[in-house]
């Protein structure tokens, strides 16, 4: 599995706790100097289950400078949120797991972590 970080969070922090207390394998990617791109993006949504409006940080600077409060959040305007995510990956929630069964779980708690693992990520 694959844990997207900011190192500096203190919920990815706890994150990465759990799967060493727990003994998981996983991949660490610092997704602030590691973007991901549009496309795949669109791939981790796909497999949250969620929007791009979803998984946006709106209180962050950058949300701000962009207006992002006030964009539509219709199928018309995903592609337009997406663009934003990749082009401001601060603005992506964090931490966000993707597990060996093809699933992605928001892992802001202890609980969400150890669901992720229970999908296919322990050991």
């Amino acid at each position: 599995m694959e844990i997207w970080i900011n190192p500096a969070c203190s919920k990815c922090r706890s994150a990465l706790s759990t799967l060493d207390a727990e003994g998981a394998e996983y991949t660490v990617r610092r997704y602030l100097e590691d973007p991901p791109d549009a496309a795949e993006l669109r791939a981790v949504l796909g497999r949250l289950g969620l929007e791009p409006w979803d998984i946006a940080r709106t209180q962050e600077p950058a949300a701000a400078g962009l207006g992002l409060k006030e964009w539509g959040r219709a199928p018309e305007d995903r592609d337009r949120w997406i663009d934003a995510l990749a082009a401001h990956p601060s603005l992506i929630q964090r931490p966000i797991i993707t597990s060996d069964d093809g699933t992605a779980q928001v892992a802001r708690t202890e609980d969400a972590v150890r669901d992720a693992m229970g999908r296919g990520g322990a050991v």
